[in-house]
């Protein structure tokens, strides 16, 4: 039995569009933050902006930073606050960052910390946590970063 030669390349066709549209539909449900590599340019920002940082430090040959980075930034439960947020990203093996670590306390990774716009700490907490409780502390955060600096946003999470 021969096949219907229209079938086959209506069949390819399709075949072709999905094959050239999958890396489109994988960056789109990999949309992480914007984020920033440089802490000076980022608090900057987040001045301009009036928006509050959100400091990761983080590595590449660390698990549950990797899964935080994957799973957790890009889900469609922590999208909603990518723009509330100056988001920033630095390597904690970076020797440039080193100051920053030790400044902001930074003893594990993931170590996440929430600072004002003029840099002063809101908070912080490390280890990995699922997206419904890092958007339970992000919301803490922005409602923190709305009143007048009393002192440190408690953003202890326990795994």
């Amino acid at each position: 039995m021969k096949s219907n030669p229209l079938i086959t390349i209506s069949y390819r066709i399709l075949l072709l569009a999905a094959v050239l549209t999958l890396p489109f539909t994988l960056r789109a449900a990999e949309a992480g933050p914007d984020f920033q590599n440089d802490f000076a340019e980022a608090t900057a920002a987040a001045k301009k902006a009036e928006k509050p940082l959100l400091v990761v430090f983080s590595a590449s040959w660390c698990p549950p930073c990797q899964q935080m980075k994957k799973q957790v930034y890009p889900s469609e439960t922590v999208q909603p606050y990518h723009k509330q947020f100056v988001w920033v990203y630095l390597d904690a093996d970076e020797e440039k960052n080193q100051p920053l670590a030790a400044k902001f306390g930074v003893s594990g990774i993931p170590h996440i910390a929430f600072l004002r716009q003029d840099g002063s700490m809101m908070g912080h907490f490390a280890g990995a946590v699922s997206p419904d409780q890092f958007t339970e502390v992000l919301d803490k955060v922005l409602a923190d970063s709305k009143k007048p600096e009393a002192g440190k946003t408690n953003t202890s999470q326990k795994g």
